[in-house]
């Protein structure tokens, strides 16, 4: 196999797909919750929703998982979806959502070249919102490579956007 093959620079990663063991507990999170909004629904059973207006950044389903348990943690499987705020501001505003909310967050980091939220939606997926700093404020290692820490996000830093 030829091992020079690289990624073409504006490759994304468009969408993620979720099972799901209930469509409207699920849609209560991600729509009411995080405000993404639905797209289309297919049936009862699938909604896609988006930022924006695109086709879809987020499906969710329950044609294999309904009424079906949180995959266990310590098996292989998808470890959290990260969704890309584009601004301090708008990660400090889902933040406060969240507090408002009483929903439960299980971490925050600073990790230099992001500061990131982390969650479980209601099926046990992990959740990561976070914005990215700007890349002329990353720090590289001698290597090249860039330098990524994990440090305790100051929320009440954080919160002050709002202000």
């Amino acid at each position: 196999m030829n091992n020079s093959y690289t990624t073409p620079d504006e490759t994304r990663i468009g969408h993620v797909h979720l099972k799901v063991s209930d469509l409207d507990r699920a849609l209560e999170f991600y729509r009411d919750l995080l405000g993404f909004e639905v797209t289309t629904m297919y049936g009862e059973n699938a909604a896609f929703l988006s930022a924006g207006g695109y086709h879809h950044h987020i499906g969710l389903n329950t044609w294999h998982s309904k009424g079906g348990s949180p995959a266990p943690r310590n098996t292989p499987g998808l470890y959290h979806t990260a969704i890309l705020y584009p601004t301090r501001k708008d990660l400090a505003e889902i933040v406060q959502r969240l507090i408002d909310a009483d929903y439960p967050i299980r971490g925050a980091s600073d990790h230099g070249v992001s500061e990131a939220i982390y969650l479980d939606d209601p099926d046990g997926n992990g959740v990561e919102l976070y914005r990215d700093r700007p890349r002329e404020e990353w720090e590289y290692k001698e290597d090249g490579s860039v330098k990524m820490v994990t440090r305790p996000l100051d929320l009440q830093d954080l919160l002050e956007e709002l202000e």
